[in-house]
Order: C-alpha cells, then structure tokens, then sequence
C-alpha cells in the first residue's frame, strides 16, 4: 500500500478494532493528572486493550504498586467495555473521565484531541458499559 506521507503529515495505519488512548499532553509524568482520557475506537472488528498506570517516578510497579483497566470493544453491539480496575498505588486517581470517539474520516483523525465526543464515561473502577450509536 502507497500513501502520500508530506513533511507535514504522517500517515498511521490502525488495525480495525483498535483502542487507543490519548492524554492530556504532558511534558513530564507528574506535571498534572492523566486525565480526562480520550479513547478512539477505529471500528471494523472486535478490539481489547488494558490500560495501565502507575506512580511514573518510582521502581514500585516492580512491587506490584500498578493498576490496570481492561477495555474492550464488541463492533456487532457497538459496545464499550470499561472493565474492574485491579491493583493500586499511591496517589492513584480514584475517578477518570473517558471521552470516546468513533474515529471516521474527520473526526478523531490527527494527534489534536477531538472537541465532539460520542460518549462521555465517567468511571468511578467499577465495571460499566457504553453503547454508541
């Protein structure tokens, strides 16, 4: 496959039913909380990707100081899962918010973060299920 690549633009190929997260932009790991999370899903197939987190200064994750959040993607029911957190550390953020985008052409396209999302997840660790339309 050819694809027009200008010193400009850099094309990315996203396997359908790809998951993937995008943060506020940070210039160090502490700078601020990762948070909200913008959450593409590249429809086409079934997808699944595990979020993880930890301190992002320390060796702890080694001590079993991290935390990991399934999501999955079911393209047949057009269903978000944002599975149980499991694991912790300190300074954890309790809550996150998941602005989720259906990437289409124009939108959710680039690395700017999309200003219309198509659902808005507000996740406390606790399992929950989005349906988009």
């Amino acid at each position: 496959m050819q694809a027009e690549a200008p010193v400009k633009t850099l094309p990315l190929f996203v396997r359908p039913g790809s998951i993937v997260p995008m943060g506020p932009f940070l210039q160090y790991s502490n700078e601020k909380p990762a948070d909200p999370i913008e959450l593409r899903i590249y429809r086409g197939a079934d997808g699944h990707f595990t979020l993880y987190e930890d301190e992002g200064d320390t060796y702890d994750y080694e001590k079993g100081q991290y935390a990991a959040i399934p999501i999955t993607w079911r393209e047949s029911t057009h269903t978000l899962e944002i599975g149980a957190r499991t694991g912790s550390f300190p300074g954890m953020l309790k809550e996150h918010t998941f602005n989720v985008v259906e990437v289409s052409s124009g939108h959710g396209a680039g690395v700017e973060l999309t200003e219309r999302y198509d659902a808005v997840v507000h996740y406390s660790g606790k399992a929950t299920r989005t349906v988009l339309r």
